[in-house]
């Protein structure tokens, strides 16, 4: 993968444009991720949740930091247009977080909205981590037609994804 900015692995700083294999980035930042997405899942959404202000300060700063990296490792128009899908994208987050939370035997509804901004963010994020990871281990990035197949079929599983995450909360 192609560095849109500089960044610094492990003590090495790799340039804006320097390749660097996928296993550098992403294996990094999705168990990171993970970790603080569902630290940040399970404050929201616990029974005794901590005050939002704190919920805002653990995720907020993680997201922020997270943005940067993304700045960096992908470059502002990947992630503008992160921001744009997930405007868009908001019906699939909305169903899929009321599934988990429907294993929990807790509805969405349940939290008022400002409770949902964190978990929101962080699984735009992830997702968007999902994505790129996908198109670098297909190999697909620099291949337009590569490209374009692996982004419909992620777009194709994502909302298979969304309508069984709709049916399962509403069975």
């Amino acid at each position: 993968m192609k560095l849109r900015g500089d960044i610094t692995i492990n003590g090495t700083l790799h340039a804006k444009g320097t390749d660097i294999p996928w296993y550098m980035i992403y294996p990094f930042f999705m168990f990171h991720m993970l970790m603080f997405g569902g630290s940040g899942f399970f404050m929201a959404y616990a029974d005794k949740h901590p005050p939002v202000s704190f919920l805002y300060m653990h995720g907020g700063i993680a997201i922020t930091v997270y943005t940067i990296f993304y700045l960096a490792i992908f470059g502002l128009d990947e992630v503008k247009w992160m921001f744009i899908n997930a405007g868009l994208g908001l019906l699939g987050l909305y169903t899929q977080i009321g599934w988990l939370l429907s294993l929990f035997g807790k509805k969405i509804g349940d939290y008022p909205f400002y409770v949902h901004v964190v978990p929101f963010l962080y699984y735009t994020l992830y997702t968007f981590l999902i994505r790129h990871a996908l198109l670098d281990l297909t190999q697909a990035r620099e291949d337009e037609n590569k490209k374009q197949t692996v982004e419909y079929s992620y777009i194709a599983v994502s909302v298979a994804i969304s309508l069984a995450s709709y049916y399962m909360e509403h069975r």
